[in-house]
């Protein structure tokens, strides 16, 4: 294994980043001369202040989203305001609402309705938390798609590269990161081969997500080699929050019968061939069957959001393919209680007002409040607000065995420390949090007594609970979830458990842990 080379931001993301910090300094410039001119202004000031903050107060944002902001309104008023006018919500335009809203609605090709009726016979608990998940996310309960799970991002690749070769109709790539390397470089030869045979091959990638990983003109260069590219909110010199909502998802659609998602983005170290924090620890799953559909579904609206163009996207799904004993209309619903392949939703989250709520977290509580023996959770960062914090609390004083695996080798140093600092709390209810010794962990899995798990690309963090658009698949009885499980249990076995004894920090270090957890909602 060798070590990622260093790379410099192209000059394209340097410009705009300094136009923005620019156009800030000249608003928050002209906002202070105004305020020092007369009573007027300092009245306006001071009104303008106090509207902000009840505005803040009143808002339906989660408390511990709010406090930064006041704070930071309070302690600086003129360009505390100006702030929130410009960064605090985001906004999409009547034609993009409209757009989102015909995919989000459209039906073709999603039944559930004897699903839902099945589940609902084996399980009360695991109807309630897949219903609960119809509703935010607007997605449908499966019962004829495989899971298959990959603990490990070199297991996905030859497996995804063979999918990719079998392709007829379209394939569709969406990544937080893409980086030219052993591994993009063979599933780009292979989308080349591809469109060149007429297969519509599109490529989203985030655009931030990619700044230090590929050259500011990337997506034209894949144009010219016959792929759709499209970079995801790609910087502007626009001084608002669309750069801080990103596209952390990671999905791949291959003829809307084949989809891969999880942890693993399109670069070298999550295969392991290069070395940046250790052994990369991260899994993925392989969808074959009519929950493909949602995968595709998340795709299109990621591509509609920011082309501006809306396909027939009927012609990409696949109508569901039932066995002959669903289709018997005759069979009573009590003894259609055998599923092979157990139940799977597949669901998007992401920031409003694409999400009226926090699907993922919203999921998450509810695997938690309803787990009864153990819970077991894997999240490369753990930095919760309270409501979180409580219900991973309150299953463990509930006798649940929960325990949480985070990384040992941290990929950010202050991360890392805020993440160890929400430990003690944590502790003191009894949950067991141990530290992968060989590395990082990137893996997020969320798994409740064998029976109920939930597996994609939501960390137990600020940016993935509230600003990035996030995917992840919901499964109960599950086949899959057997492997999960063991892979927990492997994983675990190769981690530290932590004691209270070692985390002592420095007088210095725990003031500056304080003041960044204050804030870290809006990093």
């Amino acid at each position: 294994m060798k070590k990622r080379p260093k790379k410099y931001l192209p000059f394209r993301f340097v410009f705009n980043i300094l136009l923005i910090l620019l156009e800030i300094a000249l608003v928050m410039t002209l906002m202070v001369l105004l305020s020092i001119r007369n009573l007027y202004s300092i009245v306006a000031e001071v009104v303008t202040q106090l509207a902000v903050a009840i505005s803040i107060i009143a808002g339906t944002d989660n408390p511990d989203y709010k406090v930064p902001w006041l704070f930071f309104v309070m302690l600086l008023p003129v360009v505390g305001f100006m702030c929130y006018f410009m960064f605090y919500s985001r906004k999409l335009s009547p034609t993009q609402r409209s757009r989102l809203k015909l995919i989000y609605t459209e039906s073709t090709a999603f039944k559930d309705g004897k699903d839902a009726d099945t589940l609902a016979l084996q399980s009360e608990d695991a109807y309630s938390q897949a219903v609960m998940l119809k509703r935010l996310a607007g997605t449908h309960i499966y019962t004829d798609t495989r899971v298959t799970y990959y603990p490990l991002g070199e297991l996905l690749f030859p497996a995804l590269v063979e999918d990719l070769k079998k392709a007829q109709k379209f394939i569709f790539m969406e990544y937080f990161i893409l980086q030219e390397g052993k591994f993009w470089n063979t599933v780009l030869d292979v989308l080349v081969q591809k469109a060149q045979q007429g297969v519509d091959v599109r490529v989203i990638y985030d655009d931030i997500g990619c700044m230090r990983t590929l050259p500011g003109d990337y997506y034209k260069r894949l144009q010219k080699k016959g792929i759709t590219c499209v970079p995801f909110s790609k910087l502007r010199a626009q001084a608002n929050n669309k750069f801080n909502n990103r596209s952390h998802r990671k999905i791949t659609v291959i003829d809307g019968r084949v989809g891969y998602t999880g942890g693993v983005n399109i670069a070298d170290e999550y295969i392991n061939e290069i070395v940046r924090f250790g052994h990369w620890k991260d899994v993925g799953l392989r969808l074959e069957g009519s929950a493909v559909n949602e995968l595709t579904r998340l795709f299109l609206a990621d591509y509609v959001l920011n082309t501006k163009i809306r396909d027939d996207c009927s012609v990409f799904y696949v109508e569901e393919q039932l066995s002959e004993e669903q289709l018997s209309e005759e069979r009573p619903v009590e003894e259609q209680l055998s599923v092979a392949e157990g139940y799977v939703v597949p669901f998007g989250d992401g920031p409003r007002p694409v999400f009226d709520r926090q699907v993922a977290k919203d999921a998450i509580i509810n695997l938690l409040g309803h787990a009864k023996k153990y819970a077991y959770l894997t999240t490369p960062y753990l930095i919760i607000d309270d409501e979180l914090s409580q219900a991973i609390e309150r299953a463990a004083l509930r006798g649940v065995d929960v325990r949480i695996i985070t990384p040992h080798i941290p990929d950010k140093k202050l991360v890392f420390g805020m993440t160890r600092s929400y430990y003690p709390r944590l502790m003191d209810a009894g949950v067991k949090i141990f530290e992968y010794v060989p590395g990082f962990v990137h893996a997020k899995s969320y798994l409740a007594d064998g029976e109920i798990a939930i597996v994609g690309t939501v960390n137990l963090d600020y940016r993935s609970l509230v600003h990035h658009f996030e995917n992840g698949v919901w499964m109960y009885k599950s086949p899959a979830i057997a492997d999960i499980e063991r892979d927990f249990e492997q994983t675990q076995q190769r981690s530290m458990l932590m004691q209270k004894d070692m985390l002592k920090q420095t007088l210095g270090g725990r003031f500056l842990r304080a003041i960044v957890k204050v804030f870290s909602p809006l990093l």
